[in-house]
């Protein structure tokens, strides 16, 4: 599983960059559990894909890496409801503090103001959706939507919910 590829393959530079960013702004991010669990399954000797990979799956689940996942299933939510028209009902219902739906991917535990690497993050998103031909998916149309609308919003400004 983690020896070195038979046959021959060439790497699509723009998606080799943008994994190269996503594992730096993760790495670089205070000890967190994903860095800790590349060093600590590196110090074993492994080689380099296996310490990455446990790395990569200690961003699973909801104490770590689930913020990304919960911010998916959002989008997904309003999509089925019925997609960029309804995210005016979707950020009433976020305002609603007795509705239980919260507004996710924006803000940070760590970061009280902007988080630093978004807009690497952003940039990179939008060079790999471009290279892929996905630039115009609903769902990342919809995101975009949904983050001018919360960004332009004071609830959300004085919230410091970026």
């Amino acid at each position: 599983m983690f020896g070195t590829p038979c046959e021959e393959y060439k790497v699509n530079p723009v998606l080799e960059r943008a994994l190269d960013r996503i594992f730096i702004l993760h790495a670089d991010h205070e000890q967190n559990a994903s860095t800790s669990t590349v060093r600590l399954c590196g110090s074993s000797g492994t080689n380099p894909f296996a310490a990455i990979a446990a790395g990569v799956a200690c961003l699973w689940g909801p104490a770590h890496g689930g913020a990304n996942e919960a911010a998916l299933n959002m989008l997904y939510d309003i999509q089925a409801q019925g997609g960029v028209e309804k995210i005016g009902d979707f950020i009433k219902q976020v305002k609603d503090k007795n509705s239980g739906v919260k507004l996710m991917g924006f803000g940070h535990r760590v970061y009280k103001n902007y988080d630093p690497r978004a807009k690497l993050m952003q940039e990179t998103c939008n060079e790999v959706l471009a290279e892929l031909g996905l630039e115009n998916d609903p769902l990342f149309k919809l995101a975009k939507e949904l983050e001018k609308i919360a960004l332009e919003d004071d609830y959300f400004v004085q919230r410091k919910l970026y």
